[in-house]
């Protein structure tokens, strides 16, 4: 049995020690290098962008609009240049500018007594007493008392403030028109690469006149502001701190 034991002790810590170590094997990886930036061509924009089908600047123009002056071509001045079929690249403007506020305070307080005497029950407690130990009567059978109070306040504060701009694509147009986007900007500095990603649902009569459209009127918005290099890397806590974090009661 002793064998049994040891010999699965010592599977469990090599299967701890393999995990491990191929969790370094990604870490060791990076040092000294600048974390890589994903390429365009693998993105849904892509797709969207080379896939067949008409897009807003791909419309023929009508038999008789050669000889008018009133051209549908993408190159004129009265073109409509927002973004209305898949493919069709638009500017969202993000400036986030939020806070919230709020404090709350209880308190409970509750106090219970009680006191159980049998004092005559057919003469039962005479007789009772005159057997038990030296200064126990069943006069007062049993008394008890309680009380509790707590006490809470909690006050959260937060504040939120981005301003952005990011190209997106049209990825899709659904029956009733409106339009999903996606979009993903990385910026690299020295060994940190910032991420962003915006994606939702748009009206295309909420489009502006210069092709841009504002986050509060994209529905279903999901945008994501984060990095990973260096810096990312500190500011995460170890896989073996997180562990201890779940398994640890207090």
């Amino acid at each position: 049995m002793i064998r049994l034991l040891n010999s699965r002790s010592c599977r469990a810590v090599g299967t701890i020690s393999v995990m491990l170590l191929m969790s370094a094997c990604g870490r060791v990886s990076q040092i000294g290098q600048v974390p890589d930036m994903t390429t365009p061509e693998t993105g849904v924009e892509y797709q969207a962008m080379t896939s067949s089908g008409y897009g807003a600047s791909e419309l023929p123009d009508r038999p008789d609009s050669a000889a008018s002056l009133w051209s549908t071509a993408q190159n004129s001045l009265v073109a409509d240049r927002r973004a209305s079929s898949r493919g069709d690249i638009l500017t969202v403007v993000i400036e986030i500018n939020d806070r919230a506020e709020m404090q709350n305070t209880s308190g409970r307080t509750r106090s219970a007594s009680d006191k159980v005497n049998i004092p005559q029950m057919a003469g039962l407690p005479q007789r009772i007493n005159d057997i038990l130990p030296e200064g126990a009567s069943m006069d007062d059978l049993a008394e008890a008392k309680g009380s509790s109070t707590f006490k809470g306040s909690g006050n959260i504060s937060r504040r939120d403030k981005v301003t952005l701009r990011v190209a997106a694509t049209v990825v899709e147009r659904l029956p009733n028109g409106v339009l999903r986007i996606e979009g993903t900007q990385e910026v690299r500095i020295n060994y940190e690469v910032r991420v962003l990603t915006v994606s939702g649902f748009v009206r295309p009569s909420d489009i502006g006149r210069r092709n841009e459209i504002a986050y509060d009127r994209i529905a279903g918005a999901r945008i994501s502001y984060g990095g990973r290099g260096q810096i990312s890397d500190v500011q995460q806590p170890r896989y073996g701190q997180q562990v201890a974090d779940i398994l640890l009661p207090y």
